[in-house]
């Protein structure tokens, strides 16, 4: 059997009296792509915070890797914030808003993390960003603002800044749905790249053509726990679940954004 990169055992979150996650259990092999979709609110973006540790689970375990954080619903036994670091350190997340620091440059944007939190000497870091820029096609916006960039560049900006903490996933919360639709394409384009590469990713979305086309595995989440789960195209293609056939009955099968013509720059 394929090793796991990540293991999820009995999960759960809840935000006052809504419980959010009711035992989530999954594991992701290493070098797969998995889908989550499902409605709003069904706990998807909850899910991959506390794989992230941005938000703290109440009960369950979640692994990375070698790296195992445990949380038993007692908060005088969570771990100390530095254990968290260095296990959130394992995964790179990329949001549906970018997040860059404005008033740094792109390249600064990307070098920032390898320069205060990994300790490279900043010529070090120069190099390996410019080799990031490259690798997301936007070499060329080095010197720029993000002011200056579309909503696409900016995004595989944040992949870019994601990668440089050399994660061993990656984790993406909707990174399309906040762009024009003539903009999703370069940012999926670049998506693709990285499972090519054998990057392990867990992808949330709302585009379930990407979805199939991308994921090795799809897993539709309902209400705080996993409905149903399987190979990308079984699930989508032939659900077995009425909850995820009425789902994915909202969607005409058409995947958008797929505009590679050239982007004008906005400065």
């Amino acid at each position: 059997m394929t090793e796991a990169m990540i293991e999820i055992d009995g999960l759960h979150k809840q935000f006052g009296d809504n419980v959010v996650l009711k035992g989530i259990s999954m594991r992701v092999a290493k070098g797969t792509v998995v889908a989550l979709i499902g409605s709003s609110g069904s706990g998807k973006s909850t899910l991959l915070r506390c794989i992230n540790l941005l938000t703290i689970p109440d009960a369950g375990s979640v692994r990375v890797g070698s790296h195992v954080m445990t949380y038993s619903g007692d908060s005088t036994q969570l771990p100390k914030d530095r254990e968290q670091a260095a296990f959130r350190a394992n995964t790179g997340m990329v949001f549906q808003h970018f997040n860059l620091f404005p008033h740094m440059t792109v390249l600064h944007n990307v070098m920032e993390g390898m320069v205060t939190v990994l300790r490279k000497p900043r010529a070090q870091a120069e190099q390996e960003a410019i080799a990031l820029l490259e690798k997301v096609g936007l070499r060329d916006k080095a010197g720029e603002f993000p002011h200056c960039l579309s909503g696409g560049q900016k995004q595989r900006v944040a992949i870019a800044r994601a990668l440089a903490m050399q994660p061993q996933v990656m984790l993406f919360d909707e990174a399309t749905s906040a762009l024009d639709p003539e903009l999703v394409g370069e940012v999926q384009a670049v998506m693709r790249a990285l499972a090519d590469d054998g990057m392990t990713m867990i992808i949330v979305t709302h585009e379930i053509s990407f979805a199939r086309e991308l994921a090795d595995e799809v897993v539709f989440m309902g209400d705080g726990v996993v409905v149903e789960s399987g190979p990308a195209k079984d699930v989508i293609d032939n659900p077995r679940q009425s909850a995820t056939r009425l789902f994915l009955s909202r969607f005409n099968g058409k995947s958008p954004g797929r505009d590679e013509s050239p982007r004008v720059n906005r400065c």
